[in-house]
């Protein structure tokens, strides 16, 4: 029989249940598999257990129907005689707690942060910067530092890309990394982001993580739901961003909890190879190293993908608990990734991994659990437990009842536009158009901070040619991560 603090998957072909411990499970976790093969119901038999745990979730929506977490469901056919052959589960049809969320605004409250917030490491990823364009935003981003100048939208850093293209004294000894051919490849970046609807992303009020943790009154984690149905394949770039983005914050702002008895947050990466298509490797190796320490702050974060290879080694070796379900393999490429897969649990005597990995029928899969001390268990063949919630969409009328009832609802529907770079630029040029603001050229750069650290970089840099300057800049302040690791991790540009 399961009990309390397990976290109960499914059963085995001798019908016991398949579980671990719950305090293992901010280990991290892999659910994949084929389309079709029961990804998705996996994911919401997941979330209702986190949440049934008193744990918050924040999860993807890429195909729209994950919403059904917020109706109770209706088990019938081939679902309601699974749940027959799982008597111990104590299955009860319910709705769950769920918050809809949108970066557009249209089908979930509005999802922001600000670009002081997200720092330039990631919105220099986001915009697919080259090192010279990279460079540029960094050193705009220490103007504005410096300058008192909150970037808050996307507007206020094309005003002051324009304002330092107007007066370059402002940048003193950084005027090496803002060529004004940068600038301008800069703002036609920043153009096509606004094109693909980006824009809404940043502004405020930006998301505060508190409103993510806050429980239930009966005790269960809100499941949060992140609508990306459209965000994923028109601005797939945007989607990877903000999830990049709010792993950083969580690894920022919680405090260390060690071995807690059960984690305060899930994160589900949907799409995650998402997360490291054309990823930079210093961006890359500190996602790595989030996702080490990460679980020490109680966060336990998933990977939901087609195939474990669309994964960097370093990630899957950090993932205790795996959720497998059925691939096909029909080229040698693929017939090697298979036993890749198959290799990557650890072995059971009762049967052969890499036969089973095609046998697997929908809502099946090869299960790799922790045993209590931590240690891999042996692979086992599991029928996953149906959701309780419903397997489905939700209607509009739902969603919309769903979102006025919500905890959110009218805290973050309207944005608001305060005095930030933008506005204080426009007053400045009014003032004083074509003078230098007093006592504000070329300021000594602070030792210790983001200034110091460009200043010793430009002093190494001084006697070499300007191409090779700028491009030995841009990965200088890349491995050291001005604003921290990915964006504001170790201090700076924070909500003002």
């Amino acid at each position: 029989m399961p009990v309390a603090d397990t976290f109960v998957l499914g059963a085995d072909p001798q019908g016991q249940p398949v579980a671990q411990a719950l305090r293992l499970t901010n280990r991290h976790g892999l659910v994949a598999g084929a389309t079709g093969t029961g990804k998705t119901v996996t994911l919401q038999r997941l979330a209702e257990l986190f949440s049934d745990a008193g744990v918050a979730v924040f999860a993807a929506d890429i195909k729209g129907d994950l919403c059904g977490l917020g109706a109770a469901g209706n088990p019938q056919g081939k679902v309601a005689e699974r749940i027959a052959g799982m008597p111990w589960l104590n299955h009860t049809p319910q709705a769950y707690p769920v918050t809809l969320w949108d970066v557009a605004g249209k089908t979930g409250h509005p999802l922001r942060t600000t670009l002081s917030e997200m720092g330039p490491l990631l919105l220099g990823n986001l915009l697919e910067l080259t090192d010279s364009q990279q460079a540029a935003l960094y050193a705009a981003f220490q103007v504005a530092d410096r300058e008192g100048l909150l970037l808050l939208d996307l507007k206020d850093l094309k005003a002051l890309l324009n304002h330092l293209k107007d007066h370059p004294e402002l940048l003193g000894e950084d005027r090496a990394l803002f060529a004004g051919a940068s600038a301008q490849a800069l703002l036609r970046r920043l153009a096509t982001l606004e094109q693909q609807g980006a824009e809404s992303l940043f502004g405020e009020p930006a998301l505060q993580l508190e409103d993510i943790l806050h429980p239930e009154r009966d005790g269960r984690g809100r499941i949060h739901l992140l609508d990306a149905s459209r965000l994923v394949h028109e601005a797939p770039k945007v989607y990877a961003t903000f999830l990049l983005w709010l792993l950083a914050e969580l690894f920022e702002q919680l405090p260390e909890r060690g071995d807690a008895d059960k984690p305060v947050l899930a994160l589900f990466f949907d799409e995650a190879h998402l997360l490291f298509a054309d990823t930079p490797r210093a961006l890359q190796e500190r996602l790595e190293q989030v996702v080490r320490l990460i679980r020490s702050k109680g966060v336990g974060v998933y990977f939901v993908t087609q195939s474990p290879s669309d994964l960097p080694d370093d990630v899957l070796a950090q993932l205790g608990l795996r959720i497998q379900h059925g691939l096909r393999a029909f080229t040698a490429k693929e017939q090697k990734s298979l036993r890749a897969v198959a290799d990557g649990f650890r072995p059971n005597p009762d049967f052969d991994s890499l036969s089973v990995l095609t046998e697997l029928g929908i809502g099946e899969a090869l299960v790799g659990t922790l045993e209590e001390k931590g240690t891999p268990a042996m692979v086992q063949r599991v029928a996953i437990a149906p959701p309780q919630s419903r397997i489905g969409p939700l209607s509009e009328a739902e969603r919309a009842q769903l979102l006025r009832s919500s905890p959110q609802a009218g805290r973050y529907d309207k944005p608001v536009d305060r005095e930030s770079a933008y506005e204080m630029l426009m007053a400045r040029n009014a003032q004083a158009p074509e003078a230098v603001p007093a006592g504000k050229a070329a300021p000594a750069p602070e030792q210790g901070g983001l200034g110091g650290m460009a200043g010793e970089l430009l002093g190494s840099l001084a006697s070499q040619v300007m191409k090779t300057a700028v491009r030995q800049a841009a990965n200088q302040i890349g491995r050291q991560l001005v604003r921290g690791l990915m964006g504001s991790l170790l201090g700076g540009g924070k909500r003002r």
